[in-house]
């Protein structure tokens, strides 16, 4: 019988919780690798990590009520909860936003350039 993984209620999920998830770079970077919505593994994220370690940052997050795991077999499917971009929409899209813009190398308070508009000439 697969392992069980249990979620918070949303409800009763703080703020505060949150952005102290959040408050980590590596947390940052799993966020930011599920932004695009879909399911991971473990080999998805490029973190030099210890096992023990990513274990603590994901179960963070999943605590703070930011994502959801789905065990089969020994592998952790790890998704973005979409439920909590709902409850605290402006805080994660800015945070996923600005960790976007950090990994491309742009600074924290410009946004990242539209992929589809050609790359301004150097100065």
């Amino acid at each position: 019988m697969p392992k069980k993984v249990s979620h918070p209620d949303l409800e009763e999920v703080t703020l505060a919780a949150v952005l102290s998830a959040l408050g980590d770079p590596v947390r940052l970077h799993i966020m930011g690798v599920l932004a695009d919505g879909n399911e991971h593994v473990r080999t998805d994220f490029t973190v030099r990590i210890a096992q023990s370690t990513f274990s603590h940052h994901m179960k963070t997050l999943r605590e703070a009520g930011l994502t959801s795991q789905r065990m089969e077999g020994t592998r952790c499917y790890v998704t973005l909860r979409k439920e909590a971009l709902r409850r605290f929409p402006a805080v994660l899209e800015s945070v996923l936003a600005a960790e976007r813009a950090e990994r491309n190398g742009h600074p924290l308070n410009a946004p990242a350039p539209d992929p589809g508009l050609p790359k301004p000439p150097p100065s």
